[in-house]
């Protein structure tokens, strides 16, 4: 019987890696598509398409609302903070599955600040961070980002007037070393079915490049296993991380399915399957199993033959990849 998932976000590198997935599993799944912009890179990937507010918008919930209804959606997997906490938040009003975890977990790693203060309580190592008002010159080398998350947009690193950034900002101690990157996934059971650490490089606040390490393993397992029993997590998240002489320290945490998650499903952790299984299926999540490897990220064109911008729609367009 054929299921309607709907993708949000389907702008950025997450919601189209999430839409890839979906499409490769060979389900019979119809693909919905919604963005701010009814026309973007994911179009190529959707049966339909929507154009939607910002998730903090008021109108968001109600077009939501309105879009569920109309196509007899099952499942929604939102690609973004905003849309991971909102769509959680109004869980009653949306007759669907919504692939996110509760409202106090989404929330919480939506501002970094608010992350710091909840993992410092629970005695889980996180980046010091502190509020521009509140600094105090405590760091010798600093990075300033917004609290809330932006794709790792609109950071500054050592800037020469860090107090003269409103506490719409957070400080953080900078942290030298390498980056990881960890997906963990929680079943509904809220058992950790698994994880998949990549070492990476970013570009532009993407990763441009990561390989799969196990170095790290039973460090990096010790920091999910304390999240998973301090906090109501679901399904899929991602840890950032830096490998640092204090060991490894996290410096945000992404509670939802993440950017790489189009890279780590040719490495044996797939989760964008293990969530239409559990929430689509009620299927138990298949079983992970990591391999070596590393990925690089290039730039492919979308090419629309006899066609303006404003024509493009979906899958059905006549198109090819240059």
């Amino acid at each position: 019987m054929n299921k309607k998932v709907l993708v949000t976000g389907i702008g950025g590198v997450v919601g189209q890696g999430i839409l890839r997935n979906l499409n490769q599993l060979g389900l019979d799944i119809t693909v919905i598509g919604t963005n701010v912009k009814k026309i973007s890179a994911g179009n190529y990937l959707c049966d339909r398409v929507y154009e939607v507010p910002y998730a903090y918008e008021p109108d968001f919930i109600p077009a939501m609302v309105k879009i569920v209804k109309r196509d007899a959606v099952d499942l929604i997997v939102p690609s973004t903070d905003y849309e991971a906490y909102y769509l959680g938040s109004s869980r009653n009003s949306l007759d669907c599955e919504i692939a996110c975890s509760p409202p106090e977990v989404t929330g919480m790693c939506l501002d970094k600040y608010k992350t710091y203060h909840a993992l410092k309580a629970a005695n889980i190592p996180f980046a010091e961070s502190r509020l521009p008002s509140l600094y105090n010159n405590e760091f010798s080398k600093i990075v300033v980002k917004p609290r809330e998350g932006r794709g790792s947009r609109d950071i500054c690193v050592n800037p020469s007037a860090p107090k003269s950034f409103d506490d719409t900002y957070v400080i953080q101690d900078y942290l030298d070393g390498p980056e990881l990157t960890t997906a963990f996934y929680v079943t509904k059971e809220k058992r950790l079915h698994g994880q998949i650490t990549f070492v990476r490089e970013l570009d532009s606040g993407n990763t441009s490049k990561c390989e799969v390490v196990f170095d790290y393993d039973k460090e990096v397992n010790y920091l999910i296993e304390g999240l998973i029993s301090n906090f109501r997590f679901s399904g899929s998240s991602n840890i950032q991380a830096r490998v640092t002489s204090n060991g490894i320290v996290p410096f945000e945490i992404n509670c939802r399915i993440s950017g790489t998650n189009s890279v780590r499903s040719q490495f044996g952790f797939s989760d964008v399957e293990y969530t239409v299984q559990e929430l689509l299926f009620n299927q138990n999540p298949n079983r992970c199993e990591i391999r070596k490897g590393s990925a690089l990220r290039v730039m492919l064109d979308l090419i629309y033959p006899d066609k303006t911008l404003h024509q493009i729609s979906d899958k059905n367009d006549n198109f090819y990849i240059n």
